[in-house]
């Protein structure tokens, strides 16, 4: 696919409301190029692609806000929208860092979570968006979980 015609379909799939094939999803995260651990600083708004694996649902129930990169080794993974609008981070999940790593076959910006075996493989949009793609060692027969994150400052 051409990068024009990546991002127009990238942007189909944000819009579109019920269930996703999974394929359909990975197709265009594989397209994507990388995206460097610099450009990951800041503060992020999530937004999922409901391929019917249960990270969506649970971030849904969660009212998931994004993820706050402060620094490659001071990342919040899981910020959740409070009753007044606010963005808090979700303790239990802990902190999380930044890595370049290979997954599928592709050396991208990784978040590796400190207290759970998850790393979150970023690939970018445009600028101020990423794709990332969730592996999960304990959800691992749910498939690959996939979100976006549109920079917010």
């Amino acid at each position: 696919m051409a990068e024009s015609t990546v991002t127009q379909r990238f942007n189909e799939l944000t819009k579109t409301t019920g269930v996703l094939k999974e394929s359909e999803v990975q197709e265009v995260y594989d397209q994507l190029p990388p995206v460097s651990p610099d450009a990951m600083i800041g503060k992020w708004k999530g937004g999922s692609f409901n391929t019917g694996h249960p990270t969506h649902e649970q971030l849904t129930t969660f009212k998931w806000a994004g993820k706050d990169f402060r620094s490659v080794n001071d990342v919040d993974p899981i910020m959740g929208w409070d009753e007044k609008g606010g963005r808090n981070w979700f303790s239990d999940y802990g902190h999380a860092s930044l890595r370049e790593v290979k997954f599928r076959g592709v050396v991208s910006t990784a978040m590796i979570y400190d207290k759970f075996p998850i790393i979150d493989s970023f690939r970018h949009v445009s600028d101020g968006v990423v794709m990332g793609a969730m592996d999960n060692k304990d959800l691992s027969d749910a498939g690959t979980y996939y979100f976006y994150l549109t920079k917010l400052e």
